[in-house]
């Protein structure tokens, strides 16, 4: 049998025309999967823009279908998640990036750095810091280590809060001197309570060197020395705290009073406080130095005076309802009733407030309860803000 040349003349065109149709179908369909995927991504954006989070998700989930290999995809899908609370959804998709051995060196801390967040919002805390720890060393280390840091307040392990903040302050990643001296002064309390003295002392004294400026150190060591009968020792504290810090004595006016009158040091510790009202009026300041005086002997009316003086420089609700309470009024018997009702309506100006977060509380926080924020009550009630 011949063969016969012209066949294979006639079948080249032939395969390169089936040749170049094939790939025209091919590149018609990548063109159309590559429209389809930013199609359904930028939905999802809009979607995310007009706080529409169910839609965002699903149009995000399309996209991550049509493109499995897009890590941004992931993220934002997984941040999504994190923030509906869906916490478990959340822990599969950056689990899913990082079981990838395609991902990157970067892109692998990012995703580890994302696990540890859900972790910690869905109060996981052994695995948040677990994943946390494998941090050390990255672009995320500064970041891992607040996270850290965080975790340890919040289980009151404050031990390892301050090695936490030391290291962090030895690589100059933030001051952290008053939140050691926090630390050490709630391991301070715990050894009040056990009536360890000695070494409750020692950990204050530490704070003090730590933060000079941090009220909180001075004024449980002055605590401390009034349950032990020091009462000088405790006026000396509160009396340097005072000149050291003055915008804390509102706090410690109070304690201040207790501690001069247990020593008989009135009118020095009164002379003090009225140098402090004159340069900024507070009610506390007042409060104690009307304390001071009713125990020298003053009449109540004086007292009332005090009070009145006062209401011409800031009209406060509460200094009227202390002025009534020391005024002597022409009808006596209605004192009470009216006394009753001033006090229900100043109750809610005797509170402090978190000048982060907003959250008021009866007494005064070092730490929120709300936000967790260090220091963030001012030394004044909300009247006098």
């Amino acid at each position: 049998m011949e063969f016969d040349l012209g066949w294979i003349l006639l079948g080249l065109p032939l395969a390169f025309m089936l040749g170049w149709l094939a790939s025209r179908f091919d590149l018609r369909q990548l063109r159309a999967e590559n429209r389809r995927v930013p199609k359904a991504y930028f939905k999802g954006l809009n979607y995310l823009l007009n706080e529409q989070q169910d839609q965002a998700i699903d149009a995000f989930i399309e996209a991550v279908q049509n493109d499995p290999d897009t890590s941004e995809l992931h993220f934002a899908l997984g941040n999504l998640f994190r923030r509906r609370g869906e916490y478990d959804r959340a822990v599969r998709v950056h689990e899913h990036l990082l079981s990838r051995g395609d991902l990157d060196g970067k892109d692998r801390d990012r995703a580890q750095y994302a696990l540890a967040l859900d972790f910690l919002k869905a109060g996981l805390l052994d695995r948040a810091e677990a994943a946390l720890h494998k941090l050390e060393g990255t672009a995320f280390e500064a970041q891992a280590r607040l996270a850290l840091l965080a975790i340890h307040e919040r289980s009151r392990d404050w031990v390892q809060a301050t090695a936490i903040a030391q290291t962090m302050q030895a690589a100059d990643q933030g001051d952290f001197s008053t939140r050691q001296a926090h630390f050490l002064c709630e391991q301070a309390q715990a050894l009040i309570v056990s009536e360890q003295w000695p070494q409750a002392k020692q950990l204050l004294e530490q704070a003090m060197q730590i933060a000079p400026e941090a009220p909180r150190p001075r004024i449980m060591l002055a605590q401390m020395q009034l349950r032990l009968e020091q009462a000088p020792q405790a006026l000396a504290t509160l009396t340097t705290l005072g000149q050291e810090v003055p915008q804390a004595l509102p706090l410690v006016a109070p304690l201040l009073a207790q501690a001069a009158k247990a020593c008989g040091q009135e009118q020095q510790t009164l002379a003090l406080l009225q140098k402090h009202y004159q340069e900024s009026p507070s009610l506390d300041i007042l409060d104690s130095m009307v304390d001071l005086e009713v125990a020298a002997g003053q009449l109540p009316a004086q007292a009332a005076v005090r009070y009145a003086h006062h209401l011409e420089k800031e009209p406060s609700l509460l200094a009227a309802a202390k002025w009534l309470h020391h005024e002597t009024l022409g009808h006596p018997q209605w004192q009470p009733g009216v006394q009753r009702a001033l006090n229900h309506a100043a109750q809610p100006l005797t509170r402090y407030r978190c000048a982060a977060c907003g959250f008021e509380a009866r007494q005064h926080f070092w730490q929120c309860p709300g936000c967790q924020s260090w220091d963030s009550y001012p030394a004044r009630r909300i009247e006098e803000l």
